[in-house]
C-alpha cells in the first residue's frame, strides 16, 4: 500500500522514525503531507520528508510539514472511546471516559480499561486491545499497549425516555399522462416510488426504465427483469410476459417511460415487485415530486457518534485524478446494512449493523457506524454470512435512536448503496415508522455498472469491486460501504458526467 511505503521510507530519518500521516490537504496543484513526530527533528529531517513526499505524489506541487505532537492523555482516552464505538459498539457500551487511564511513556504509552467481567472476556476474544493499539499507532506516534481489567460497577436505574408522539407520513400520488395501452391495465394514477416501503397488493408505479433484460425462466419462458425511477426513488420489478404482448414488450428501451401495476411482495426479508400490466405512459410533464413534512433533523448526535475517515489508498491523494465537473460540489452517503435476513410470513427484516461513509469535496472524509439491538435470534444463516452473533449485539441502541442520527448524518446528500432498492427501502421503512422522510436523491452502484460495465458475469458487489482491484471484508456493513463509495467514484468518473438520481 502506498501510505504505508511512504511512512516506511519517512521514518528512515532519525526524528521521524516514529511519524504518522495525519491528514493531506490537496488546493489546486498544491499538496501537504501533515506528519506528526514525538521526538525533536531537524532542518534535514524536513528536507528528507519533502524529497520521499514529492516523489510519492507526482504531477503536484507537494511538500511534508513536519509537527512536534506528544499526546496528551485526554487526546488519547477520546480517540479509544471513539475507536470502541465505531469497530466494537457493543463493548462501547459498558465503557465510559472514567473507565479509561492513559500513561504516556515517551515513546507511545499504555492505556487500561476497566470493565466487567463478562465484559472483558468478550473483549479479550474479540481482540479489542490488539485493535486499540493498531488504531492509536495509526493515530498518534509511538507504540500502545493495552490491558483489560475486571471492575465491578454498580448498576445504574434505568431512565425511559418518553416515547415520541406518532408522526404518520401520508402516501403520495401523481396523475399519468400519455397512456397508451400494451396489457390494458390503464391505471390513473401513480404512487411515489419512494412511498413503496411495505408489502402492498395492486399497487401503480410509473417511470423511466433506466435497466430492462429479457431473461429465461427454468421452464424456458421468457420473463422481464427492468428498474424504474420517476425522481423520487428507483424500483426492481419482474414481469412474466404474454404471447400477445411479448414482442411490445421486447421493444422497450432504457429510457422508456412505462406505467406498471402488481404486488411489492416480502420475500426472503426483500422486497420484490411482481408487475401484473405493463402499459406505457409519464408522469405529468415537468414533474417534480412533492416533499413530506419530517420531522426535523436532530440538533446532535445520540446513539452513533460519526468519525473522520479518510482513504489513505485512493489514488486522488498520490496524483491527479478528475472527476466529472460538478461531483465535487455535492455531498453523498454511501451506505450498507446487514439484517436479520431471511425473514418469512411477511415480515420486515430487521437492520443489524449498519456502515456509512460521507464523500464531500470529492473524497471519503467520514465514518458512520454501529451494530442495532436486535430483539430476536440471529439465524445462523446470518450469523454464518455475517459473523455478527447475538453477543454483538448486546449493548447495541435502538433502531429509533440509530436511524434518527443517520437521518442527520446524511442530511443534505444524496444516498448511494449497491441495489438502493434493498438499503434504502430498508432505511425508508425504519424512518417512516419514526416519523423521519429519507427522499435523498439516489445514486445505485448496481444500475451504474450495469450500465457502464456490461462484461461483467454478474453485479454483486464483490464481482464489481474485483473489478476494480478492491480488496475488502464482504458482508460487514461498514467494509461494504467504504468499497461501494470507491467503486461509486470509479463509475462516476467512468460515466464522465454525474448520474442521474432515482
Amino acid at each position: 500500500m502506498k501510505s504505508r511505503e511512504y511512512l516506511n521510507e519517512i521514518r528512515r530519518a532519525a526524528g521521524l522514525k516514529r511519524a504518522v500521516l495525519a491528514k493531506i490537504t490537496v488546493e489546486g496543484q498544491e499538496a501537504v503531507f501533515h506528519l506528526h513526530t514525538d521526538v525533536n527533528y531537524t532542518q534535514e529531517d524536513v528536507a528528507y520528508a519533502n524529497e520521499v513526499t514529492a516523489r510519492y505524489a507526482p504531477g503536484l506541487h507537494a511538500s511534508a510539514k513536519v509537527t512536534k505532537s506528544v499526546p496528551g492523555e485526554e487526546a488519547v482516552c477520546r480517540a479509544i472511546l471513539d475507536i470502541l464505538r465505531t469497530q466494537f459498539p457493543a463493548f462501547a457500551a459498558f465503557v465510559s471516559p472514567e473507565n479509561v487511564r492513559v500513561v504516556p511513556d515517551g515513546a507511545g504509552g499504555r492505556f487500561f480499561i476497566g470493565v466487567g467481567e463478562i465484559e472483558r472476556a468478550a473483549g479479550l476474544s474479540d481482540g479489542v486491545t490488539d485493535a486499540l493499539s493498531a488504531a492509536l499507532g495509526r493515530k498518534f506516534c509511538g507504540n500502545w499497549l493495552g490491558e483489560l481489567s475486571a471492575v465491578q460497577k454498580a448498576v445504574p436505574e434505568i431512565e425511559r425516555e418518553v416515547p415520541p408522539e406518532e408522526f404518520v407520513l401520508l402516501p403520495r400520488y401523481f396523475n399519468i399522462t400519455g397512456y397508451t395501452a400494451i396489457d390494458g391495465g390503464a391505471p390513473k394514477r401513480a404512487l411515489y416510488i419512494a412511498d413503496l416501503t411495505k408489502a402492498e397488493q395492486d399497487v401503480a408505479l410509473c417511470g423511466e426504465i433506466s435497466y430492462i433484460e429479457e431473461r429465461e425462466s427454468k421452464n424456458g419462458k421468457p420473463y422481464f427483469s427492468f428498474t424504474i425511477g420517476d425522481g423520487s426513488g428507483s424500483m426492481r420489478a419482474m414481469y412474466f410476459s404474454k404471447k400477445a404482448t411479448l414482442e411490445k414488450v421486447r421493444g422497450l428501451t432504457r429510457g422508456t417511460s412505462i406505467c406498471i401495476t402488481g404486488s411489492n411482495e416480502l420475500y426472503n426479508g426483500n422486497f420484490s415487485f411482481r408487475v401484473k400490466t405493463i402499459d406505457l405512459g409519464s408522469p405529468p410533464k415537468g414533474f417534480v415530486p412533492e416533499q413530506r413534512p419530517s420531522r426535523p433533523v436532530p440538533a446532535g448526535y445520540r446513539a452513533v457518534f460519526p468519525v473522520p475517515e479518510a482513504d489513505l489508498e485512493q489514488a486522488d491523494l498520490f496524483g491527479s485524478v478528475s472527476m466529472p465537473e460538478g461531483f465535487a460540489e455535492q455531498k453523498y452517503v454511501v451506505v450498507d446494512l446487514e439484517t436479520t435476513g431471511l425473514s418469512k410470513g411477511g415480515v420486515m427484516d430487521r437492520i443489524i449493523e449498519i456502515g456509512a461513509v460521507k464523500i464531500e469535496n470529492g473524497h471519503i472524509c467520514e465514518r458512520f457506524s454501529s451494530f442495532v439491538a436486535c430483539p430476536v435470534r440471529l439465524s445462523p444463516e446470518i450469523i454464518d454470512i455475517t459473523g455478527i452473533t447475538d453477543d454483538m449485539l448486546v449493548g447495541a441502541p435502538e433502531i429509533d435512536a440509530v436511524i434518527a442520527d443517520f437521518y442527520k448524518f446524511s442530511a443534505g446528500c444524496g444516498l448511494v448503496a449497491h441495489n438502493t432498492s434493498f438499503d434504502c427501502k430498508l432505511i425508508r421503512y425504519y424512518g417512516d415508522r419514526a416519523g423521519y422522510v429519507f427522499d435523498h436523491p439516489q445514486y445505485d452502484t448496481v444500475t451504474l455498472a450495469q450500465e457502464l460495465l456490461p462484461q461483467l458475469k454478474n453485479f454483486k458487489l464483490n464481482t464489481v469491486a474485483d473489478y476494480f482491484h478492491f480488496e475488502f471484508h464482504h458482508h460487514r456493513a461498514y467494509a461494504d460501504a467504504f468499497v461501494t463509495a470507491k467503486i461509486f467514484m470509479e463509475l462516476v468518473r467512468m460515466k464522465g458526467h454525474l448520474p442521474q438520481a432515482g
